[in-house]
């Protein structure tokens, strides 16, 4: 009979209202939904891409239904194979591309992965791979490399465009 006899309410204290957000569902979190935006964009292309194709195929199938007073034996319209072919390319892909970007938003929001820098750690962690000390390093060398390569092939186009100027002057010596 415990559950018939009422409860005394307990003062609410400044502790209960901090402790609110933290018990809350991480679904309901600001991050969640931000997570989720991908799926949500990836699910409202894909119902507008799904309405594309119906229309499409509606259009198609109502071509093909000969008119009142014209023959059934006859095709009623023109076949323009590349036409078909391409507008059939374009639906395919845009309704590949809506599912593809629902299924990333949704596997994304899956396995908590709101930025570049979240993959990048649940992947270092899984990996078992140190900190990021020796990532910033080698980042740096890689950028110096970069810039070695890149001031040689620099200093090649310029000792070439040299060789052009003193190419040219050599010539305008030999004509007077």
């Amino acid at each position: 009979m415990a559950f018939l006899q009422p409860t005394m309410a307990l003062p609410q204290t400044s502790q209960t209202s901090s402790t609110a957000p933290e018990t809350r569902s991480s679904i309901f979190s600001r991050r969640s939904a931000r997570q989720l935006g991908l799926f949500a964009a990836g699910a409202g292309f894909f119902a507008i891409t799904s309405v594309i194709t119906r229309r499409s195929l509606v259009r198609r199938y109502k071509a093909t239904i000969p008119k009142f007073y014209q023959p059934s034996n006859r095709a009623n319209f023109e076949v323009n194979g590349a036409m078909e072919a391409f507008e059939a390319l374009n639906i395919a892909t845009i309704n590949v591309l809506s599912v593809g970007m629902m299924a990333s938003g949704g596997l994304l929001w899956a396995f908590d992965i709101s930025s570049l820098d979240d993959m990048r750690q649940k992947v270092r962690t899984k990996m078992g791979a140190p900190g990021s000390l020796e990532d910033k390093d080698a980042e740096e060398e890689i950028e110096e490399w970069f810039a070695t390569v890149l001031s040689r092939k620099e200093f090649k186009h310029l000792k070439g465009k040299e060789k052009e100027l003193k190419d040219n002057k050599d010539e305008e010596e030999t004509k007077p």
